[in-house]
Parts: structure tokens; C-alpha cells; sequence
């Protein structure tokens, strides 16, 4: 009380008026009466999709998906790919490299040489898969209700709520779309200018898709979980609580939702690239020398595709194969 006759006789009395006013201001709106009305608005934004502008987008995207697991399946039967026994960590090549980045199982070790068995074409093109609604704009997925859904990739269901009508092999779950997309048959004998050819072909998909779903991105919603690799292709996420499962967490929780990037949909999958002018098997001594691109771009950079200026940044194309060694 003795604060507030000080302040009230330090000229402060007609600013704390302002404020009690300020805080006791009402707005006259009745929000049960506003309540339908939103309610309203946005069922009715049911109505204004999908965009007819992005229909021939979204059959892009899915055109180019089918022809990017049909070329990198075929490039598989010449090119190898290793994959680590313990952690999600790819490299092309007839053996794998030596550099110590392996966490292991669970991430309880790090710093580990990878143990490499052989890989396939999940390895190269991450599966990530999402709910399949019925409607863009139904009730939130419960806890209870996630088996009552299918699930169908990431970039399948952005498609669909495009406008697109995919073909019965793009329905597929992406854990047998190995079985789906069995490449060519005989592809371990083309010539280097047959490889070189699907290996553009499989360059310009890779490309398209990556462009098509930023563009669908931009019109259509999704989220993306910031604690774990769950996708959910909707104006808001669901309820169902998974969040752990997928990162080999012991604890299911609720997901926390954030708006996904292109990145979400479809994983590029970083790989160290083996360059001409670096040994035969990268060493852990030299990491910092080493170049990066995604598992898709190295494929086919090694089939003879010229890659765009964009990559050689990352690729370290000019960079020196290790520590340079000067003569006294």
C-alpha cells in the first residue's frame, strides 16, 4: 500500500489509471456466438481443394518417384552399396570406408569403425511413411484410432491430397517397394553408356521430385515431429502416441509438431564420396578432407553423370585428399 501512494504521488497516478483501464477494457464480440462461425469456415475450407494448378504437380512428383526406385534399383545391380550392421550410416562402394563415425546400436558407443554388410535400395532411399486420410480436414487421428488407419509414404499421401491418382504400385508400403521396383534385369552387363543413361535418368527424377514436393509443400500442410523422424501430411498432427518408437527409444510420448521441409519427405541420406584423387579406402585420419553428397547424386555421379555446380561445394570436387606434406 505504501508503494502505491508513493507511486500515485510521484505523478505516476494518471499512467497506473491507464493501465487498470487497460486491463479491465472487455471486448463487446460474443465469442459463443463467433464460435459457429469459425467452426464454419473451416469445414468449408474442405471446398477450395485440392488446387487445381498443383494436380499436374503432384502426378510429376509421383511419376518421377517411380522412375527414381526403378533406376536406383537398376544402378544397384552394378554399383555396390554397404550399410553399417549398427547405425544408419551408407557408403558406395565395393568396401566400406574406415573413418570412425559409427554411435552402434542405441547410440551407446561412438566414435566406432563401421561394420559393413550389404545394402539395398531402403539403405539409398529412406522410407518415411505417414496415416492415410480419407479427408485433408478430418478429426484429429486419437490414441486408439492409429490402427484403424493406413500407412502409406510420406510423399504418396502429399500426392493424393493434391489431387493426384497414383497407380496401384505407388499405394505400396515403402518396406517392399524393394519387391516393387526390381530395376532391369540384366543390368550388371550395359555398357558404360547404357549406365550412364538411366543414371541421368535417375538424376533428373531425383531432381524433379525434390522440386515437386517443395512446390506441393508450399500449398499443401505437413509436420514433421521435432524429437523423432514421424511425418504426419495434414493442417495439423495426430494424437497417436509413438514419439520414441522410431529412434529405438524405450518411452512412447506425445509428438511435438513442426512444419516440415522437403528434407522430411524425402531424406537425401549424406555419404562420404570417394574422389579420384583420394585413396582407395578413406582413412579416419583425413575426414576433414573428405567431401559429402547425397547417397542418390554419389550413385550416379559414379555412372558418369555430370552433376550441377550446385554439389561441389559440399562434394569438395578441387580439395586435397589429405594434409599436405612439404619437403625441407
Amino acid at each position: 500500500m505504501a508503494l502505491w501512494k508513493r507511486l500515485w504521488q510521484n505523478d505516476f497516478g494518471p499512467f497506473i489509471g491507464c493501465l487498470i483501464h487497460a486491463r479491465l477494457y472487455r471486448s463487446k464480440v460474443d465469442l459463443s456466438k463467433l464460435r459457429p462461425m469459425i467452426l464454419k469456415r473451416i469445414e468449408s475450407r474442405a471446398k477450395e481443394y485440392p488446387v487445381r494448378g498443383m494436380v499436374p504437380v503432384a502426378q510429376e512428383v509421383l511419376k518421377a518417384r517411380s522412375v527414381l526406385f526403378h533406376g536406383v534399383s537398376t544402378l544397384l545391380k552394378v554399383f555396390p552399396i554397404m550399410a553399417c550392421k549398427f547405425c544408419p550410416e551408407v557408403y558406395i562402394g565395393e568396401k566400406g570406408h574406415l573413418i570412425q563415425t559409427c554411435h552402434g546400436y542405441k547410440r551407446r558407443a561412438k566414435n566406432r569403425v563401421h561394420e559393413w554388410i550389404r545394402g539395398g535400395v531402403n539403405d539409398i532411399l529412406v522410407p518415411v511413411e505417414t496415416f492415410h486420410l480419407q479427408n485433408m480436414f478430418q478429426d484429429v487421428i486419437k490414441h486408439h484410432q492409429r490402427f484403424d488407419f493406413d500407412r502409406v509414404p510420406a510423399v504418396v499421401e502429399l500426392c493424393l491430397q493434391a489431387g493426384a491418382y497414383p497407380n496401384d504400385e505407388n499405394l505400396y508400403s515403402s518396406s517392399t517397394i524393394e519387391c516393387v521396383h526390381a530395376g532391369i534385369e540384366g543390368a550388371d552387363s550395359f555398357s558404360p553408356h547404357e549406365q550412364m543413361m538411366v543414371a541421368n535418368r535417375t538424376f533428373k527424377a531425383w531432381e524433379m521430385l525434390r522440386s515437386g514436393v517443395l512446390k506441393l509443400l508450399l500449398v499443401y500442410p505437413a509436420k514433421v515431429c521435432k524429437y523423432c523422424s514421424e511425418v504426419h501430411v495434414g493442417p495439423s498432427g495426430h494424437k497417436a502416441r509413438l514419439c520414441g518408437v522410431f529412434k529405438y527409444e524405450s518411452w512412447r510420448g506425445g509428438h511435438f509438431w513442426k512444419k516440415a521441409e522437403v528434407d522430411d519427405l524425402v531424406p537425401p541420406k549424406i555419404v562420404w564420396r570417394r574422389r579420384p584423387q583420394d585413396p582407395p579406402v578413406l582413412l579416419d585420419a583425413h575426414r576433414d578432407f573428405y567431401g559429402h553428397a547425397p547417397a542418390v547424386v554419389d550413385l550416379c555421379a559414379q555412372a558418369g553423370v555430370i552433376l550441377p555446380t550446385k554439389y561441389n561445394c559440399a562434394m569438395k570436387v578441387q580439395g586435397l585428399s589429405g594434409p599436405v606434406q612439404f619437403k625441407v
